[in-house]
């Protein structure tokens, strides 16, 4: 399902925080980069209708015949019931996004499924790792099968084994939705983004794949340090050649 955001601002006050964004979030894992105030979790708000824009409009199209929520939204940060079983939090979810009480335990089956947390139904909140947690809130996440799955840093403060792990279900879920991450992990972006949008002050100020960034650091003026990736350089570039212009 394509999302279209058509000439979306938003503003604190008197601050503009988002300018003119024009863009096309098409199906599998997008990625959305850009530094800090660059507005980026103002902008995954409005899209998951969290604040109104000040202009334009989002529109994307569903041949879903009920009324639940179209999106799916895991925030950065997220709390937990800790004496909560596993498969409660998740059914919890879903009942409170539509889902009918008497289909609220299969949803949550499903989800958990999803993120390959099955063997953790029956477990306390309390007692999961920092990896099982952020599939925890996936499966929160999709416990009412939306359409589109907004990610905030998913895998901020893991290890290595397990940002791996959420980033693989995060490439799974790709593949039969949209799904866009924000993040700062560049490697996740690498790995399992097909395309990405990087935000500079409050502009999209680039939108094309993660070879194409990569490739502007032949045109580009970022430092090198011979301590970065090829995408570090590359996304640096993006932000020192259109960062002001934007």
């Amino acid at each position: 399902m394509d999302i279209t955001l058509d000439g979306i601002s938003y503003a604190y006050g008197r601050k503009l925080v988002l300018r003119d964004i024009n863009w096309v979030i098409s199906p599998g894992v997008t990625g959305l980069l850009g530094e800090n105030g660059a507005g980026k979790t103002t902008l995954l708000s409005v899209l998951v209708g969290l604040l109104r824009p000040k202009a334009g409009a989002i529109t994307m199209e569903s041949d879903r015949p009920d009324t639940r929520p179209r999106f799916g939204f895991v925030p950065q940060r997220f709390s937990l019931a800790g004496e909560m079983r596993v498969v409660d939090t998740v059914s919890y979810t879903a009942w409170i996004n539509g889902v009918p009480r008497r289909e609220c335990a299969a949803a949550a089956g499903r989800a958990l499924d999803a993120v390959d947390l099955s063997d953790k139904a029956d477990a306390r909140s309390r007692s999961l790792s920092g990896g099982q947690r952020q599939r925890l809130g996936l499966a929160a996440g999709l416990a009412h099968d939306p359409d589109v799955l907004v990610l905030d840093e998913p895998t901020v403060g893991l290890d290595p084994t397990q940002r791996v792990r959420v980033r693989e279900v995060i490439a799974a879920l790709g593949q039969t939705r949209t799904v866009l991450l924000s993040t700062h992990v560049l490697e996740d972006v690498r790995y399992v983004c097909r395309r990405v949008g990087v935000l500079a002050s409050g502009r999209l100020a680039f939108d094309g794949t993660v070879a194409e960034v990569e490739a502007t650091i032949e045109a580009g003026t970022a430092r090198t340090s011979g301590l970065e990736s090829v995408l570090e350089r590359g996304y640096r570039t993006l932000l020192d050649t259109l960062g002001d212009d934007a």
